[in-house]
């Protein structure tokens, strides 16, 4: 009578260890999709921004390689976004205040330069401006921003990795939050 029930329970921890199987195969999935993965995109990332020469909207090329080192604000913004005009005074005044700590600010624009260049006519900019059109939005989607939205902040430690990322309209207290303190 013995012999009946220990093949079910022989079954039944064949099928435990399966199923501890599968499940450790799919953290261990999850843990280099979610720990490795985004270390890497962000390196990219990082790389190929500091790999970007754009035009500022006069036509005068900004080397992005000169960021490298630096704590760097980047902020894809267009003119017709309503959150990203809303923003850049807050910008402009986190600029100057973290100039002496060497802090860097970039706008990068997404539309033409002759519009960047009426925008800045209208909303005086203190930080460098570039102009990447269209296609940056494809740097910002590097940097984790998978719908393309504006605006998008990035803050790049010294190092080259990324410390902060925000989809929408940043403000002064979340940046100083992220920001050197001296």
């Amino acid at each position: 009578m013995n012999a009946p029930t220990q093949k079910p329970v022989r079954r039944s921890r064949l099928w435990l260890w399966v199923a501890v199987a599968v499940v450790a195969c799919a953290a261990g999935a999850l843990a280099g999709q979610f720990v490795f993965a985004p270390k890497a995109a962000s390196d990219h990332a990082v790389e190929t921004f500091f790999q970007t020469r754009l035009p500022d909207p006069s036509g005068v090329d900004i080397d992005l390689s000169k960021l490298r080192g630096k704590t760097v604000v980047v902020n894809f913004w267009a003119p017709w976004c309503g959150p990203c005009v809303e923003e850049m005074p807050e910008l402009t005044a986190l600029h100057a205040e973290y100039a002496p700590r060497k802090v860097e600010f970039v706008g990068i624009g997404i539309d033409s330069a002759a519009n960047i260049q009426q925008f800045v006519k209208k909303v005086p900019v203190a930080y460098p401006l570039a102009v990447a059109g269209f296609a940056g939005t494809e740097l910002s989607r590097n940097f984790g921003n998978a719908a393309g939205g504006l605006p998008y902040t990035v803050v790049i430690n010294p190092d080259g990795s990324v410390k902060y990322r925000k989809m929408g309209r940043v403000t002064s207290d979340e940046l100083r939050a992220v920001l050197p303190r001296s």
